[in-house]
């Protein structure tokens, strides 16, 4: 049996989980919450990074969503969400990667936003705002007539970037420049894999909460 360790306010952990539904997978879900469970001996064990997602099967610890990703689609081939060819699978692993390296530190700006709470430093978030234009006319230009980057069929280039993507409307960010991503964005939000893990109230604010007592801390020292 799969065991994946996650929070489900994480993109992180939210793209291995669409990947196990996606793949449809037996799983169990383990919630971590962050509010210092993953400092407990019992995680570290598993994860010496205290970070999250780890996906565990049959005693084999994986951290690292990309890894966990790839180690999915190693073991589970079907259905596929790799192209096969050589520059479809480029575009798939550039889309991953740039998702990773520079769309979701600049998305991390906008988390008071996300939470309801008072805005960060406007310069920041200007500048957070044009690295995402930059990803954001990339990703448009790698989107051709097929509905998914470099397939007919969803990849796990999607599957990294659409659990980031989703957040921007939701902070200000239009996609309405981006016609060919809005209606990329528009068919995964569609997608039951993507309804059955979108955060909750509840999630939301608990994450408020980790967030408003680090601030505390942070204004004490």
């Amino acid at each position: 049996m799969l065991t994946l360790y996650h929070a489900p306010i994480s993109p992180n952990s939210r793209r291995v989980w669409v990947a196990l539904l996606e793949k449809g997978l037996e799983f169990e879900l383990v919630e971590v919450k962050l509010d210092g469970e993953q400092f407990k001996p019992e995680f570290l064990a598993i994860s010496p990074f205290h970070h999250i997602p780890v996906l565990v099967d049959d005693g084999f610890n994986i951290v690292e969503s990309l890894a966990i990703l790839d180690y999915l689609e190693a073991k589970y081939p079907i259905p596929a969400m790799l192209p096969q060819d050589a520059q479809d699978l480029a575009i798939a692993r550039m889309v991953q990667l740039v998702t990773v390296n520079e769309l979701l530190p600049a998305t991390t700006t906008f988390l008071p936003q996300v939470l309801g709470l008072p805005a960060g430093d406007p310069e920041k978030i200007e500048q957070a705002k044009q690295k995402i234009a930059i990803v954001l006319k990339l990703f448009e230009s790698l989107l051709d007539s097929r509905p998914y980057f470099g397939s007919e069929n969803l990849t796990l280039a999607e599957i990294v970037a659409g659990t980031v993507v989703i957040w921007l409307p939701g902070v200000g960010i239009s996609l309405s420049d981006y016609p060919k991503l809005s209606a990329w964005h528009d068919r995964l939000v569609a997608r039951q894999s993507w309804q059955a893990t979108e955060a909750t109230p509840e999630a939301l604010a608990v994450l408020k909460s980790v967030v408003l007592k680090r601030m505390a801390q942070q204004n004490v020292g």
